[in-house]
């Protein structure tokens, strides 16, 4: 079965950290870009992050830039998603999805995969 399952989320206080986890399963994630996307209830599906197959192009959505940091390990068929310095307005779902190719061009309009994992940013 091909899977993408996100991890990782949690309640964490404003300032706080978090990696998410996106573990692929029957496939290999290595020929293609991974990024991440967000939805919090009320809004829109945001694009916050994108890394290339290789690993060596990163992009960041201008709201977390800075702050989040997208990597991948592909002997653990993994990418990660470290976010440092949490604001409540990051509240929300995280999901992760691959790309056609290995690159992050058009990374907004890809399909989200999974059930996400939920991020709560609170006092």
């Amino acid at each position: 079965q091909l899977q993408l399952v996100e991890s990782g989320g949690g309640l964490v206080q404003p300032g706080g950290s978090l990696r998410l986890s996106c573990a692929a399963s029957g496939f290999t994630l290595d020929y293609y870009a991974v990024a991440w996307f967000r939805q919090a209830p009320g809004k829109e599906r945001e694009g916050v992050s994108c890394v290339r197959s290789t690993g060596g192009y990163t992009t960041y959505a201008d709201s977390v830039k800075g702050r989040f940091t997208i990597s991948r390990d592909n002997a653990k068929n993994t990418v990660y998603l470290q976010m440092n310095s949490l604001k409540p307005e990051d509240t929300a779902v995280y999901y992760c999805a691959k790309g056609p190719t290995g690159y992050c061009s058009g990374y907004i309009s890809w399909g989200s995969w999974g059930q996400g994992t939920q991020v709560t940013v609170s006092s």
